[in-house]
């Protein structure tokens, strides 16, 4: 499902932020990604959502080719991914059903999907009788499962979580990735990027480990472990890893209709906090002149 090839990413200023990775993660895994700060998860996650370009390498993604990808296509391609930042990024004056139907409202959804889509998802995260609250009303670890409702509000088959846990207490830490469990044994990809290595210990997962922008482990968690292994084992296993996975790759997907996408809007909830912000801002003054 997401192919990497001897990818590396250098910025403009000269940072080397991915040296030469090779990862493939079939369908209906769950990862995690650790590492400190600096080390190269935020690319990673960048170059999953073709939110940057490799610099030099292959990503290949249920057979879209991220490298080749035009503009015009890249809110279509998202459109197979839920996203889950850290700091929930939700709309403030939408009640919780209103902000889970945005995110179907956006792509063009009917309402008569969104109207059963949205109470079933909802209750996926326990929030069912939290629908008509707005954020404020609600606990840190309730907006971030709000959040997650709206990662899958679209039946996206992969859910990228950025740091979920970061704003919530440890109990609700564990229950947000034991959610993302449950959503993994439906079927669904997850990959998750995190800090908390003491969390990861819990569960029985496999750990993709990055380091100055290198591979430096890969394996599954053992007897509360995580796995250790060398980049320089790493490269000796580099070709045989590559000719393991190359009968898996999924062929190109055919030309689908497009639907009438908010392509403002995609772009915004997985670019930086203040785009969000001030595309909400925007959005909302439209609406205001239009009740007018």
């Amino acid at each position: 499902m997401i192919d990497f090839k001897n990818v590396s990413k250098v910025y403009d200023n000269g940072t080397k932020a991915l040296s030469n990775v090779n990862i493939h993660i079939d369908k209906g895994e769950f990862v995690f990604v650790v590492g400190a700060s600096g080390a190269g998860k935020s690319t990673f996650l960048k170059l999953i959502m073709r939110e940057e370009v490799a610099s030099s390498g292959s990503i290949v993604i249920k057979g879209y080719n991220l490298n080749e990808m035009k503009k015009k296509k890249i809110p279509y391609f998202r459109r197979n991914m839920g996203i889950v930042f850290q700091d929930f990024r939700l709309i403030p004056t939408m009640t919780v059903y209103d902000n889970v139907a945005f995110a179907m409202r956006v792509v063009g959804a009917r309402e008569k999907d969104i109207r059963k889509r949205v109470p079933y998802v909802i209750n996926i995260v326990g929030l069912s009788a939290k629908a008509r609250n707005y954020p404020n009303e609600l606990s840190g670890g309730e907006q971030q499962r709000v959040a997650l409702a709206r990662a899958l509000a679209n039946n996206a088959d992969i859910i990228i979580a950025d740091e979920p846990t970061g704003n919530v207490d440890p109990q609700m830490s564990l229950e947000i990735v034991e959610l993302l469990t449950r959503l993994n044994e439906a079927g669904t990809t997850v990959i998750m990027v995190t800090h908390a290595h003491d969390l990861v210990k819990k569960f029985d997962k496999r750990v993709i480990t990055l380091e100055g922008g290198e591979v430096v482990a890969d394996g599954m968690i053992e007897n509360g472990e995580l796995p250790v292994q060398s980049a320089a084992h790493l490269n000796l296993e580099k070709k045989t890893m590559e000719e393991k996975y190359s009968s898996k790759e999924e062929q190109p997907k055919t030309e689908e209709k497009e639907e009438a996408v908010d392509e403002e809007f995609l772009d915004a909830i997985i670019s930086d906090t203040d785009s969000y912000r001030i595309y909400i801002e925007q959005d909302n003054a439209k609406k205001d002149g239009e009740d007018q």
